[in-house]
């Protein structure tokens, strides 16, 4: 008899988002003559850059020929473009890596999920809270994160993230083994400063830990006081993975690429204490494994970002999301809402209405004025009181969304 992994009983019955979704098709069903405008799956909706599509041409030519014709790649990535984020992404910031301490992959979200893998069942997971939901739910679908208690699970330690606190998590009071960080954060759309940043990397030196750091919206940082990278701090190639995406970066959510940074310096310890080994060999033998590459074509597409064209057209699009952040944010200020982020990332965090829940707020905002947000608890516990707004959205969208918030609220 096939006995099923209980641990993935524990999870919802839905991933966040796909909740959302059908909350929202339940909405278009009973109202088909409304436009439904979303602000709140962190989908891109401007198109490639030229420079992509030139590159992703040249690379399907290049596939119909013999002669340059393209089989299984390098499990890591073609040297092509680990060589080009080696040299773009962190020389310019002083960070000197290895381009085989980089993993190109088929995005964060798959990479962030699997690199548990590398860790024992039993280790302790820390996370800031809210956090995107695939940190716990890869570390539920092992085992490791417990049971479902009063909307916590109680073999993870959280550090609460709010507004009392600047949105600054605190360092735990014990030993945590695996510590998830995302900055520029979603779902809060703030920031960590080095000195910040710099707490965590000697917490995790000294307890002997390992972090997590995921990276992917940090193309959005406006303040030149903000690392971009885990790596600009001292000693961090001891104690931390980073993993990127070009989902973001350059609109990259339906081509799928991104790139994972294993340190040869990162090890874990065997249960006896007595050997280290290197979680880079682990993670490249874990990919040879489980994964043959992302394609040529995609790769080629990435590669193209960081020519001088490439740069200058996916900062334009930056800009233009983050403009739509910016939009949004005085709007909402100005009608009495508390928000914070969208200043350094393109999320905006929305306290709602006093007594007013999360997902009550998502109802509320959907039925009376068309719009779609991100409940905000969905992303913890203390993102109750909150949701979550992309600024991913087209600008004319952006704009109608908030006439139509301002028109709901003066109602």
């Amino acid at each position: 008899m096939a006995l099923v992994n209980e641990h993935f009983l524990k999870l919802s019955d839905n991933y966040l988002f796909d909740d959302i979704a059908k909350r929202v098709n339940a909405f278009k069903v009973s109202h088909p003559k409304e436009r439904v405008i979303s602000l709140g799956i962190g989908d891109v909706t401007q198109p490639l850059c030229p420079a992509v599509i030139e590159a992703m041409h040249k690379a399907v030519e290049e596939m119909a020929v013999k002669a340059t014709f393209r089989g299984y790649g390098p499990e890591r990535g073609y040297d092509f473009l680990r060589e080009a984020i080696v040299k773009n992404d962190y020389l310019p910031r002083g960070i000197h890596l290895d381009p085989n301490e980089i993993f190109v992959s088929d995005g964060a979200k798959s990479d962030t999920g699997n690199i548990q893998e590398l860790l024992r069942w039993d280790n302790s997971v820390g996370v800031t809270d809210p956090i995107y939901p695939v940190y716990i739910d890869s570390n539920a679908m092992i085992g490791r994160t417990g049971v479902m208690e009063n909307g916590r699970w109680s073999n993870v330690t959280y550090f609460p993230c709010t507004a009392e606190n600047g949105f600054i998590p605190q360092l735990p009071d014990h030993r945590v083994d695996m510590i998830y960080l995302c900055y520029p954060n979603n779902p809060t759309g703030t920031v960590l400063t080095k000195d910040e940043l710099r707490k965590w990397v000697n917490y995790a030196i000294k307890n002997d830990s390992i972090i997590f750091y995921d990276a992917a919206y940090e193309a959005y940082i406006h303040d030149d006081s903000i690392p971009h990278s885990i790596y600009e701090i001292r000693g961090a190639r001891k104690v931390a993975i980073e993993f990127r995406s070009y989902s973001k970066t350059a609109g990259f959510t339906g081509v799928r690429c991104g790139y994972t940074v294993v340190p040869k310096e990162v090890t874990a310890a065997t249960l006896d204490g007595k050997t280290r080994v290197s979680l880079n060999q682990l993670w490249n033998r874990r990919q040879c494994t489980k994964f043959n590459g992302t394609s040529y074509i995609s790769q080629r597409a990435a590669e193209a970002i960081y020519t001088p064209e490439g740069q200058e057209q996916i900062h334009k699009t930056i800009e233009y999301y983050m403009g739509n952040a910016k939009f949004m944010r005085e709007v909402l200020t100005k009608l009495g809402f508390k928000v914070f982020g969208g200043v350094n990332a393109p999320y905006l965090w929305v306290k709602t209405p006093e007594g007013v829940e999360s997902w009550k707020f998502f109802e509320q905002l959907l039925y009376g004025a068309s719009v779609v947000c991100t409940p905000g608890v969905g992303f913890g516990p203390s993102g109750e009181g909150y949701v979550r707004l992309t600024s991913f959205g087209d600008s004319d969208d952006c704009h109608e969304a908030m006439q139509r918030i301002a028109k709901w609220t003066h109602a």
